[in-house]
């Protein structure tokens, strides 16, 4: 990936198609970003979620476009992909030929039964030490084509069957959508679930050892066809910094809660403690297509001797901080009041989780463009759009309330917005400015009085950053021609 701002974002919900998202990236976005990662296009986008549960993880959705479309925009900016790596859709072809035939289907072993990973029977010790990210068992009985029940590992939804990732078929099936993304310009792929894809008796079947070395395996057939790997994982923040000893980039998804921690206390320090110890081989992200993760800056759910970057009660303010800012909405959204319930995210944009007050939401946005690693930012983030309300009615789905469908009429109208109109010029800024090339520094100013300084230099090139937690402001200075230059509004930046 380039070391520049990264788009994230559903083709349809933001652009319509492939044609109306190159549109955009060379119209009113250019110079934005460095890189788009494109949201499931898969064959079909509107399954049960959102494309992560794809018929045919190998063909693009035709109401977005074909492989054409993709190439042509791959040749102009890099491009990421999901490799959806730990189910396939209840609707796929392999699976219904399964369901059909049984043993003597060709993909017979491609999906988890339980007496698969639990040959000698599953006793309860075994079961309620699964590691879930969502209530309940990973398990939904199937009824065969002969009458008979099987019972099948779904960790996330009855719709998306889990793989057996090392059967034949199973490894075949994911060479065969990497071999697709290779013969396609994708630059790089991101690994979905991929901390649930193994299962292993008598473990909590989340980021094992035996997990550790699937991703390293997957990682080199990646890397093999010119493929990087992002690895995308919700969990305690030190499995983070293991991960990324051993692939190209992970995420920092500790990030997003320290950064609302911050803002709603106050308080520097626990953000700063986690710029010291932070991977630096890290996409740096506030908010994504899913949730607001807080799982990843609290204690350890496996082991309570593991402190969190946040304490437990530090989290629970935060959630309801959320909930506040967003006057009630993300409520409405997260948990038991809604499907597809996640057990450490918070539903919400992470504009309304600062209550939409511009100033603090530029303020997150120049924390997060100053780290070191690749910024990404999604399409929502980028419009600095609202909860939408109305979609998580119609749907029941929490996470949609920051799944907005934009047209195009609403897009124009939200790019003339002057706090988007601010964004826009901090990214130009972060993928153009020769300092953000050089070494990065975190300061000791301000830090008692919930001050964060931070500094990049590249020869005579300077780029810094000061922002004040607690009245909520902040100072940009760079080297502009050999001169620095302050701005204390990032309007002034485009001058």
């Amino acid at each position: 990936m380039r070391e520049q701002v990264q788009l994230i974002t559903y083709v349809d919900r933001l652009a319509g198609d492939f044609t109306g998202l190159r549109e955009l990236l060379r119209g009113p976005l250019k110079g934005l970003f460095g890189g788009v990662h494109a949201l499931p296009f898969f064959d079909p986008i509107d399954g049960s979620d959102a494309g992560f549960d794809p018929i045919d993880h190998t063909a693009v959705d035709p109401r977005l476009g074909s492989w054409a479309d993709i190439e042509e925009l791959g040749s102009e900016i890099p491009l990421m992909a999901d490799l959806i790596v730990n189910h396939v859709s209840a609707r796929s072809p392999q699976f219904q030929d399964f369901l059909a035939n049984g043993e003597a289907s060709d993909y017979a072993g491609m999906f988890l039964t339980l007496d698969h990973v639990f040959p000698d029977g599953a006793t309860e010790a075994l079961l309620t030490e699964l590691y879930r990210p969502r209530p309940g068992l990973p398990l939904t009985p199937y009824v065969m084509g002969d009458r008979s029940r099987r019972i099948l590992w779904t960790t996330f939804t009855p719709h998306q069957i889990d793989i057996d990732v090392h059967h034949p078929a199973g490894a075949a099936y994911l060479a065969s959508v990497l071999d697709r993304f290779g013969d396609h310009r994708i630059h790089s792929v991101r690994l979905d679930a991929i901390g649930y894809a193994i299962k292993t008796a008598g473990t909590s079947s989340f980021m094992t050892e035996h997990t550790f070395a699937f991703i390293d395996e997957l990682t080199g057939q990646a890397q093999a066809r010119g493929i990087e790997v992002l690895v995308e994982v919700h969990s305690y923040w030190k499995r983070q910094v293991e991960i990324a000893e051993r692939v190209d980039y992970v995420y920092d998804f500790a990030l997003p809660p320290l950064v609302l921690h911050a803002l709603y206390s106050g308080d520097a320090e626990r953000l700063r403690h986690w710029f010291d110890i932070r991977p630096r081989n890290a996409v740096t992200v506030l908010d994504t297509h899913d949730g607001i993760g807080v799982i990843d800056a609290g204690p350890d759910t496996t082991d309570p001797d593991n402190p969190g970057l946040l304490a437990a009660d530090e989290i629970d303010a935060l959630v309801e901080g959320i909930h506040e800012a967003s006057l009630g909405s993300s409520r409405l959204a997260t948990g038991a009041a809604a499907s597809n319930v996640d057990i450490y995210q918070v539903n919400c944009t992470f504009f309304d989780a600062l209550g939409a007050d511009e100033n603090a939401y530029l303020i997150a946005r120049l924390l997060q463009m100053w780290l070191p690693g690749v910024p990404q930012v999604y399409y929502v983030g980028l419009l600095a759009g609202h909860n939408d309300v109305e979609l998580l009615h119609s749907t029941g789905v929490g996470r949609d309330i920051n799944r907005h469908h934009y047209t195009r009429g609403e897009v124009e109208a939200a790019l003339q917005r002057p706090v988007v109109r601010r964004l826009a010029a901090l990214l130009r800024l972060r993928n153009t400015h020769p300092a953000f090339g050089g070494e990065w520094q975190l300061g000791e100013e301000g830090r008692n009085e919930g001050g964060i300084t931070m500094t990049w230099r590249h020869h005579a090139e300077l780029a810094a950053v000061t922002v004040d937690l607690r009245t909520r402001t902040y100072e940009v200075t760079i080297t502009v021609d050999g001169e620095q230059r302050t701005v204390v509004d990032l309007a002034d930046l485009s001058a």
